[in-house]
């Protein structure tokens, strides 16, 4: 038999998917397939829904009837699907899901999609009200850029500082639900990153760069300041004098300088982003639900703490992290040489 679990790159899929894309490719509607393989609609309907193993004289007369190999079968089945995740978003957003691990997507092209209010407003509804069982956020920009940061016409026709207060309060908020949200964000960065786009990819846990990426704080050019937290996060990335350097001048980061300054963990080349993102959110998504809490939440917490503080936040998260089920079980693994060892990777 084989099973109707395969090991792909982003969680596990079941071989009946592969089956459904084989079908859909031959262009066979469900009761002409179910005919041909000697099933009712319903039975065959079955197997295209079933989390069982499928038998492997069954994957065999299936593909010659689909025209394609059992292999390719094999190989529908590892090739991860999108499907859409039920929030009310705004067009500038789009969110999919494959497995447990979410795709959120900036659609403002045309805009290179600076983030106007609307849009702020929606990132802060997706990541509350996500679903428990997603375990992984990738963010991502359409088009040529990520993002070129502020919608200035939001902030255009301001007239008194409360008003811009409230607006900066707003995206604080949104921004926190990313940063302390119930799941690890990675975000894959191209092309313009700039102001708030930076702020953005700031508030996220990984920041994953294609070589096309340039980084920009045009605020002090524009007459206006931080206003989405970078004066916290792009600081506490980079250092201040790095912050104030490209906020005075106008200079802008290559993604190389990026990379070296710290406002990424990786750097990758053109087209490379999205793949690299989702590679790493399978691995974050595979960690116990409590660990990942204690890393989003109690690790940067305890970094800002004084020393003894922070010391004792971290005992206490300790203890709570090992006497989950799913981490004691995962000790056992380990310790009955269940499980891998840390190696050195390239």
């Amino acid at each position: 038999m084989i099973s109707s679990q395969t090991n792909s790159r982003y969680g596990d899929v079941n071989m009946s998917n592969g089956l459904r894309a084989a079908r859909t490719k031959a262009g066979l509607r469900l009761e002409d397939a179910a005919r041909a393989l000697g099933l009712s609609e319903s039975g065959y309907l079955k197997k295209e829904r079933s989390e069982r193993g499928l038998k492997g004289d069954f994957i065999k007369r299936a593909g010659e009837l689909f025209g394609v190999s059992a292999e390719d079968i094999i190989g529908e089945a590892n090739t991860p699907v999108e499907e859409p995740i039920d929030i009310d978003l705004p067009k500038s957003l789009k969110a999919a899901r494959i497995g447990a691990i979410a795709h959120l997507r900036l659609t403002r092209a045309e805009k290179r999609n600076a983030l106007d209010d609307v849009t702020v407003m929606g990132l802060e509804t997706f990541f509350t009200r996500m679903s428990s069982d997603i375990r992984a956020v990738v963010l991502t920009g359409e088009g040529a850029h990520f993002s070129a940061g502020l919608d200035l016409s939001e902030v255009a026709e301001q007239h008194e500082p409360l008003e811009g207060v409230l607006h900066s309060r707003m995206w604080h908020r949104a921004f926190d639900t990313i940063q302390f949200g119930r799941a690890p964000v990675i975000v894959a960065l191209h092309g313009a990153v700039v102001g708030g786009g930076l702020e953005l990819a700031a508030a996220a846990h990984i920041r994953v760069a294609e070589r096309s990426a340039y980084y920009g704080l045009p605020e002090g050019q524009r007459g206006i300041f931080l206003g989405g937290g970078g004066s916290v996060r792009i600081a506490r990335l980079i250092g201040v004098p790095r912050v104030m350097d490209m906020m005075l001048t106008g200079r802008t980061l290559t993604a190389e300088e990026g990379q070296a300054a710290g406002v990424t963990q990786y750097l990758v080349d053109d087209g490379k982003g999205f793949e690299t993102a989702m590679a790493l959110a399978a691995k974050a998504a595979s960690n116990t639900s409590t660990t990942n809490f204690a890393v989003l939440h109690a690790l940067p917490r305890i970094a800002e703490s004084n020393p003894a503080s922070g010391l004792l936040t971290e005992s206490l998260m300790a203890s709570i992290a090992e006497m989950s089920g799913e981490a004691k079980q995962r000790l056992r693994d380990f310790l009955e040489k269940r499980a891998a060892k840390v190696t050195r990777q390239s």
